[in-house]
């Protein structure tokens, strides 16, 4: 796959923008809203030029073209995998799938403020998913000592699992790789994700969700360029109810 950055103008604004705090009763998209819609402090200078956002810009056009359709979908068999948890412990999907079905989650890192709140609406939801035999399971790029700050820091109840070689990622059709002049860029406004990742590593996967079925059949899937849209907990909720 070439070197390309799915991404929008937005893509490094929301560094350094703050994280609200969630209520438990709001939807993903009340709270990202919330965060899109706070006003810019008005007193700092802009932090990126014309040429970067013209290259933030050009970027997600031609990832759009390249890949229009980024995802597993419906009806498809589940890639089995065994990950290590964030305590090093390994997880297999299809072991999990014995005891019911799955909600697979893949997020960029603890660096992006729109996974975190997607994060915390699916952890309000997981007694919920529970209701249905249903596990949570988060999947990322990053190192396991970040995971392992992030689930300290949010109680995060579920696991967190670190695809280190990005196989699964690009098995489940969501694998991408920033070009060398978007890492230098995500690198000179303070954002390093080999920090994240590990050096070398400048892999992300478009987020997705996917439910799945006992068998591995997926059942239900969510996968668009623009990060900021992501599956809200009870359209899952209607699909392990179906």
């Amino acid at each position: 796959m070439k070197n390309i950055m799915i991404t929008s103008l937005l893509a490094l604004l929301f560094v350094q923008m703050p994280l609200i705090h969630a209520d438990s009763n709001v939807s993903y998209q009340e709270l990202r809203d919330q965060m899109l819609n706070k006003k810019p402090d008005s007193k700092k200078p802009a932090k990126f030029s014309e040429a970067d956002r013209k290259l933030m810009k050009d970027s997600m056009q031609q990832v759009m073209q390249d890949y229009p359709s980024p995802g597993l979908k419906v009806g498809q068999k589940a890639p089995d995998f065994t990950l290590g948890n964030a305590f090093g412990k390994p997880v297999h999907l299809y072991s999990q799938l014995k005891n019911g079905p799955v909600v697979l989650v893949f997020y960029r890192g603890a660096w992006c403020p729109f996974c975190n709140l997607h994060l915390h609406v699916l952890k309000q939801n997981v007694d919920n998913f529970k209701k249905y035999n249903a596990t949570l399971i988060a999947v990322t790029p990053q190192q396991p000592d970040q995971s392992v700050k992030q689930i300290k820091d949010k109680a995060y109840k579920f696991e967190v699992l670190s695809d280190l070689d990005d196989s699964v990622m690009k098995d489940y059709g969501l694998y991408y790789k920033l070009s060398d002049e978007l890492v230098a860029l995500y690198k000179s406004k303070g954002l390093d994700v080999e920090a994240f990742n590990g050096k070398g590593r400048v892999a992300l996967p478009v987020p997705g969700t996917f439910v799945i079925a006992n068998d591995g059949t997926i059942i239900g899937a969510h996968a668009e360029h623009d990060y900021k849209q992501r599956m809200e907990p009870k359209d899952i909720l209607n699909i392990l109810q179906r």
